[in-house]
């Protein structure tokens, strides 16, 4: 399965016998998978075969399937109401006998209201069941074509979400780098404040010792290494066959975790520079990620 988004639209059209109709199938993100069905009075039972079909391909999302649906009129019988055209002959014949109006012609009676009257045809239970399956297939051709798209949107989302691992892990690699240097930075910088305080008493032993203490409090390499691994992580995920969305949402906070820790930890503003660096590349990692099925 290779990577899917969770937004796409799909629209399938058919017809059968008096009946055409339109489905329409739309996703967008979502925590869960979360499936509306709209449809025509008397099939209800499309209901089901949304959900079911929903259930069987997507796993997260929100998504809505709409059934447009019509009978052709022609399907239907029209017949001229008697009693309606009788009472307007009645209500007009006086004014007909004394020459006040002209006698109505066949086609004036008939666009009178009511006179013509269209009864609508029911379908015979066989009619109504293939005409159910029909739209059935049309719904589950729509979720195919849905999937699609959804994949389609992995695709273009991939290389992104890739990109976006690369820089991270180059990240943390130049961190390491500037990380090697802290211990020596450390050391200096204490040595100066205790001369500053102490002068020529200050000791060098003492100075060892405490820059020591310092330099394992701002020790960054387990953090480094937690990154580090979470790369791998994310790149297996990637290629994974199954759904990763949620665990690639819960990766990118492990990676902020990690990167807020080495922010505090750092003692020097170089250091600092590529944390924040790296916390902007994993807020945009994170967003991305909120697309992914």
């Amino acid at each position: 399965m290779a990577l899917s988004g969770m937004t796409g639209f799909a629209r399938v059209e058919g017809a059968l016998g008096a009946w055409s109709w339109a489905v329409e199938a739309r996703s967008v993100n979502g925590r869960n998978l979360d499936t509306r069905f709209r449809g025509p009075p008397g099939f209800e039972a499309l209901d089901r075969v949304a959900r079911d079909g929903a259930q069987a391909r997507f796993q997260r999302g929100q998504l809505t399937v709409n059934v447009q649906a019509r009978r052709s009129e022609a399907a239907g019988q029209t017949q001229v109401s008697v009693e309606t055209l009788e009472r307007y002959l009645k209500a007009g014949a006086p004014y007909v006998a004394t020459g006040m109006v002209a006698k109505p012609s066949l086609d004036g009676l008939l666009a009178l209201k009511g006179v013509i009257e269209a009864r609508e045809e029911e379908d015979d239970a066989e009619t109504r069941a293939a005409v159910e399956a029909a739209m059935a297939a049309s719904v589950a051709e729509a979720l195919d074509a849905l999937k699609v798209a959804r994949l389609e949107e992995g695709t273009a989302l991939s290389p992104v979400l890739q990109g976006q691992i690369d820089a991270v892990e180059r990240l943390t690699r130049e961190a390491g780098v500037e990380a090697a240097g802290q211990p020596a930075v450390l050391r200096d910088r204490f040595a100066r404040r205790m001369v500053e305080l102490l002068g020529e008493a200050a000791s060098e032993e003492r100075i060892v010792q405490e820059a020591a203490a310092q330099a394992i409090k701002a020790d960054v390499r387990e953090e480094l290494d937690r990154l580090a691994g979470h790369v791998v992580g994310a790149r297996t995920l990637l290629a994974a066959e199954a759904a990763a969305g949620r665990r690639l949402d819960f990766l990118s906070q492990e990676f902020m975790r990690e990167s807020n820790t080495l922010c505090s930890k750092s003692a020097l503003s170089s250091l600092t520079a590529i944390g924040l660096d790296l916390k902007a590349v994993i807020e945009q990692f994170r967003e991305q990620v909120q697309n992914v099925e």
